[in-house]
């Protein structure tokens, strides 16, 4: 929510971030948010951190690549929601500049400072600036399966050049933190759905650690004290578990939804 001064104008954020007290309210949301119980606890305190830094709207996006044709999104919104419906109707995961960032870089960037490369791509910045978006902060937090799982938060202003401004320094800062608070409870969220979707039990998840580790069956059989087409005829059960057409690949799925 924009903070508007006794005129009626918007205040300006290097108005806002000289207020002693700027972020305070954020910094005691920030860890509540990566423990949130819920979908709705995680997008009220969300869409209060946004309050909380003075701009008008908020997105986060969680993108994963399973290989180099699956692709999935999962966004929490503290903006208007039509522009989540757009964003999956138009297909804008595609020619986003806000992911592309997040794929490449770890550093925050204000949207004046990204060169759009396509005109898909000056399309989605115009349709977005439409939604609060006109000027943005665009962070992105990174996790340790690199570019298979990419999270990015963007917070936005109504009003153009509103971050090209006297203040960006402490947006940054707050920003970064948001980016990976919000992150967190995503990629538990996430987890926590995998594991009660696939019935993996403690025993699959320690099978999936020897093959990550690189254990062969034979291997595996001597620490389990099973034999080793045992261990194969459990992989199988494994793989079917989490829809993988082999051991390896349930390993890489485990790894990309936090499991391992």
């Amino acid at each position: 929510m924009m903070h508007l001064a006794a005129h009626g104008e918007a205040t300006s954020l290097a108005a806002l971030t000289r207020s002693p007290d700027y972020g305070a309210r954020v910094i005691d949301i920030l860890p509540g948010i990566g423990d949130a119980d819920s979908t709705e606890s995680a997008v009220a305190l969300f869409r209060a951190a946004v309050a909380g830094l003075g701009t008008d709207a908020g997105v986060f996006m969680s993108y994963l690549r399973d290989d180099a044709t699956r692709a999935s999104y999962r966004s929490l919104l503290a903006c208007d929601p039509v522009w989540g419906s757009e964003y999956a109707r138009q297909g804008w995961f595609e020619h986003d500049p806000w992911l592309r960032h997040a794929t490449h870089e770890t550093e925050p960037v204000r949207s004046s400072e990204l060169k759009l490369v396509s005109a898909d791509e000056a399309a989605f910045s115009a349709a977005s600036a439409a939604f609060g978006f006109a000027s943005a902060v665009i962070a992105p937090a990174p996790t340790c399966v690199g570019l298979s799982r990419v999270g990015v938060l963007c917070l936005g202003s109504r009003h153009a050049g509103f971050f090209d401004n006297e203040g960006y320094a402490k947006v940054r800062v707050l920003a970064r933190a948001l980016a990976m608070e919000l992150h967190r409870w995503m990629l538990q969220a996430i987890r926590q759905e995998l594991l009660a979707k696939s019935r993996l039990t403690s025993a699959d998840i320690e099978l999936l650690r020897h093959e990550e580790a690189g254990h062969s069956s034979k291997v595996i059989g001597l620490a389990l004290n099973i034999e080793a087409k045992t261990v194969d005829c459990r992989f199988q059960r494994v793989s079917a578990k989490l829809d993988a057409p082999d051991r390896r690949t349930a390993v890489r799925i485990a790894r990309l939804y936090g499991i391992l």
